[in-house]
């Protein structure tokens, strides 16, 4: 392939970083508006964490049950579904005057983004250079944190001003929004297009344990487990904390678009670096300083300015460095698995992604300290690290 990308090469690549601008909106929203849900159900911590994770496990479903068809009825496909469902859901949840009901609408919400994302880096990849490939699939993983960027400050207004539901509605029409643009603008894969008038088979998850993938398979697998329970832990509590420390609303909820700043950032230093560098050096380098920073963050007492810098380098080194996964996982594996590969190892981290939020809102019930809490759940992120660098099919790129 070409090194030079087209102006269509470059518009789906824009396209995918705009719906994971939208997946980051969707995804954390919940964190902005949690203490204001809590208040309203009379919700204890560990009832706000089973929130973010029931949302998670619609995410692992789709993991599982929506990504693989990209390999089978295409990418294009599997966008315009998922999208209707995280629409769905986020509207719906403006008319939830259950628990219940608003469990069900994050399933749902989870389902679609689950479905959505593992093809966001596969389609990303297929319309790049070999050149640009790993620095495309990268970037894209911007698109969410910017997204949660978005959400912090608008949710900074809009909240106080017309309360947490009419979040959800705003979210719910970009949504659509979103759907409308994939429609008419969004081409399908020409690698998926070119496999599928070639090759009758359909892609299985048997592919991947075949004797060339076994090994990076199960790697990848538990890489991302511990990598999502490090992740997600912080995205989901980190505003939280910074509320129930007594901030104000506003300045509670830019602590958490500190976070996501830090993430963007470091999701686009990362991008830059791998193709210098190499993914290994990379992640290793992200994770000992996000280990370092997390601990900083559960044992100093801070005032608001050492907050905001430490949540701003923790997004940087923690998301940053799990987002080295999406191009890893996509070099692992050819076109004819690659939404497969990519989406099962995404969902098997899910499980990681669910356990963690859960079980840091039970620590916390039982009374674990800030300190305790935070280098329990340092810990999952550097195995994370070592797990990616014991993959070798990663060595041919560096």
């Amino acid at each position: 392939m070409k090194n030079s990308m087209s102006w269509l090469q470059i518009g789906v690549v824009a396209l995918c970083f705009l719906l994971n601008f939208n997946d980051g909106i969707d995804v954390l929203l919940v964190s902005f508006t949690g203490s204001e849900i809590m208040k309203e159900f009379g919700l204890t911590n560990a009832e706000l964490g089973y929130i973010f994770s029931s949302g998670l496990g619609g995410m692992t479903a789709g993991c599982f049950i929506l990504a693989p068809f990209g390999d089978r009825i295409g990418r294009r496909k599997i966008f315009l579904i998922s999208l209707f469902l995280i629409s769905l859901g986020m509207l719906l949840v403006n008319f939830s005057t259950h628990y219940g009901l608003l469990l069900a609408c994050r399933v749902i919400t989870g389902l679609g983004i689950g479905g959505i994302l593992p093809n966001l880096a596969t389609v990303a990849a297929e319309f790049s250079t070999d050149k640009t490939r790993d620095f495309n699939v990268g970037i894209v993983q911007g698109g969410w944190p910017l997204g949660a960027i978005l959400t912090g400050f608008v949710s900074a207004w809009i909240v106080p001003v017309y309360g947490w539901r009419f979040a959800y509605l705003t979210a719910g029409l970009f949504s659509l929004v979103m759907l409308v643009a994939v429609f008419f603008v969004l081409p399908e894969s020409p690698a998926y297009l070119d496999r599928a008038n070639r090759v009758t088979k359909i892609s299985s998850w048997r592919d991947l344990f075949v004797p060339e993938f076994r090994q990076s398979t199960i790697q990848l697998w538990l890489a991302t487990f511990f990598g999502f329970i490090t992740l997600y832990t912080v995205l989901s509590w980190v505003p939280i904390l910074a509320k129930q420390s007594g901030m104000p609303f506003e300045l509670a909820t830019y602590i958490g678009t500190a976070m996501n700043l830090g993430a963007f950032s470091g999701v686009f230093v990362m991008g830059l670096l791998i193709g210098r560098v190499g993914i290994k050096r990379v992640i290793l380098v992200y994770v000992i300083l996000a280990f370092v920073l997390l601990n900083l963050y559960g044992n100093l007492d801070q005032d608001f300015v050492l907050k905001f810098a430490l949540t701003f380098g923790i997004g940087f080194f923690v998301q940053g460095g799990f987002n080295t996964m999406y191009p890893a996982s996509t070099r692992i594996y050819p076109s004819e698995i690659r939404s497969t590969g990519v989406g099962l190892a995404m969902g098997m981290g899910r499980f990681g992604a669910i356990l963690g939020p859960s079980l840091f809102g039970l620590l916390a019930d039982s009374g674990a300290s800030i300190s305790t809490r935070f280098i329990v759940f340092s810990l999952p992120i550097v195995l994370a690290g070592l797990l990616i660098n014991r993959i070798k099919k990663l060595d041919a790129g560096r």
